[in-house]
């Protein structure tokens, strides 16, 4: 199995890597900013029509940015566009050279009057090249509340943004004071985590990214794509065999769930184990998956001797009780991997031993209130008004996280991150067309966990498998759509696996 992640720059990579290219000699500065001039405008046409024509109202910055907005007017004017530039001062460098070939077709107003120009404007478009991925203080702008009133109204303009929507923090997705909505953001050369995270899908609207000519990028924090997911042959013990423990009587659901996800991703094998008198309950709901009554402790232990089981899987259902304390101290010593969820992570919260206890094979999936129980100071640095930027991003809590738990750590969310404690992350951005708002639906987590814990048990260490898990996660949801409930989920896998392996065959 592969994975292709797509790397996500922060804004400071971002400008260590035009700073290389720059240094290099394989381009300018000045080289760059009209490549970015032009991809937006060429993003913009793609989404209005080729022939598109009108009026047009460029707000230019005082920084790089603002210079990316002067190209862009000076192209839409040169295509018989009627463009209006409101720009603010002290701008220098490359984006000066910029301001003065957009003065040779036409003058620039100043940033003063562009509130009142934005209330009254017929423009068709709006361009925010206010701020970009620079921006580090909150945003207080009478221009960017004055958008925010035009937005509101009756057939508002079409708004672009480049780069990042101003007030937008391009690390972390939050919103410092204010922050323009936009309908399309174009990006440049990579996404950049706040495109992903947090409010930051909210504010792009879409988001297309445009090759500007630099050097293949490299970072820590990567978008995962589809991955790539096949068996080529072999004994089922050749692909790992999952155990996944089960609360007591009435309680077996979401054990279930998660167990007949781990068999339906590629477990060889998979057993779920419950109390003795539990055992007709889920009989009677299972087939394919094995069934072993697990009294306690002793005899989880016992039945770990037998090396060909794997992967495990704790918490779905599980219960917090002394049994369910025992259980998951056991499994915690045998050094088996193991998804961590659920009930299990309430556990752990409680109980300094069983945190100690986790070791590199371990992935935790909490929810928000779960890795707040779990990380209480992580998670107050998370939710701290951000004032200045960068801010703390999801991926900084995750990474944290991580560190601190020394396992994986899969935080879900509309903007799943996965850090584990080398500091590598991985974001599945379940956001823009990836969206599945009915992915929000009980259970939905327990079949997560199993679909990462087969993956486990077919040998991917846990980054991985929690990535992939993430990813396909979704893909199910989206391949049901709206109506879903968590039983969905595994039986739609074959159906998504078969769409992607036809989609990597070459024509």
């Amino acid at each position: 199995m592969t994975l292709l992640p797509l790397p996500l720059l922060t804004a400071a990579e971002m400008r260590e890597a035009e700073a290389a290219a720059m240094a290099g000699g394989a381009v300018t500065g000045l080289d760059l900013m009209e490549r970015a001039g032009a991809g937006a405008v060429e993003a913009l046409l793609a989404r209005l029509g080729p022939e598109a024509q009108g009026r047009a109202l460029v707000l230019c910055g005082p920084g790089n940015n603002g210079g990316d907005g002067f190209v862009v007017a000076r192209l839409l004017a040169e295509r018989g566009w009627r463009v209006t530039v409101h720009a603010m001062g002290g701008g220098g460098g490359d984006a000066a050279t910029a301001r003065t070939r957009w003065e040779a077709l036409g003058p620039v107003r100043p940033m003063d009057e562009a509130a009142e120009a934005v209330a009254g404007t017929e423009a068709a478009v709006i361009v925010d090249a206010l701020f970009g991925t620079g921006l580090t203080r909150a945003l207080d702008l009478p221009v960017v509340q004055a958008l925010a009133r035009r937005r509101a109204a009756e057939a508002p303009p079409f708004v672009l943004a480049i780069d990042t929507p101003s007030g937008l923090d391009a690390d972390s997705g939050r919103v410092l004071g204010q922050a323009v909505s936009a309908d399309l953001t174009v990006s440049f050369h990579t996404a950049k985590p706040g495109h992903v995270l947090a409010e930051g899908p909210a504010h792009c609207g879409s988001l297309r990214v445009c090759d500007i000519g630099l050097p293949p990028a490299e970072s820590a924090a990567r978008l995962v794509a589809a991955p790539e997911i096949e068996k080529r042959g072999g004994h089922k013990f050749d692909y790992g065999h999952a155990l996944v423990l089960s609360g007591g009587v009435g309680r077996g659901g979401a054990a279930r769930m998660a167990a007949r996800g781990a068999l339906r991703i590629g477990a060889g094998l998979v057993t779920l184990g419950c109390p003795p008198a539990a055992v007709i309950e889920n009989a009677a709901q299972l087939d394919a998956v094995m069934l072993r009554p697990l009294k306690d402790a002793d005899a989880l232990r016992a039945m770990l001797e037998d090396a060909r089981l794997n992967a495990l899987c704790l918490g779905p259902g599980l219960g917090t009780w002394g049994r369910e304390a025992a259980l998951t101290a056991a499994a915690l010593a045998s050094g088996r991997r193991a998804v961590l969820d659920g009930d299990a992570l309430t556990l752990i919260s409680q109980d300094a031993g069983l945190m100690a206890a986790l070791h590199p094979g371990c992935l935790l999936t909490p929810h928000e209130g779960e890795f707040k129980r779990l990380f209480p100071q992580i998670h107050e640095r998370l939710v701290a008004p951000a004032t200045t930027g960068p801010a703390v991003s999801r991926i900084d809590a995750a990474r944290q996280a991580a560190s601190e738990a020394g396992c994986t750590v899969l935080l879900k969310g509309p903007d799943t991150v996965i850090a584990d404690p080398s500091g590598a992350v991985r974001v599945h951005a379940g956001v823009y067309q990836r969206a599945a708002p009915w992915l929000a639906t009980a259970g939905a987590g327990d079949t997560l966990a199993g679909f990462a814990c087969g993956l486990l048990a077919r040998g991917l260490p846990p980054l991985e498998a929690a990535a992939a898990a993430a990813y396909l996660h979704v893909s199910c949801a989206l391949e049901v759509g709206p109506g879903l409930i968590a039983e969905d989920l595994p039986e739609a896998l074959p159906a998504v696996l078969r769409g992607m392996t036809r989609a990597a065959q070459p024509s």
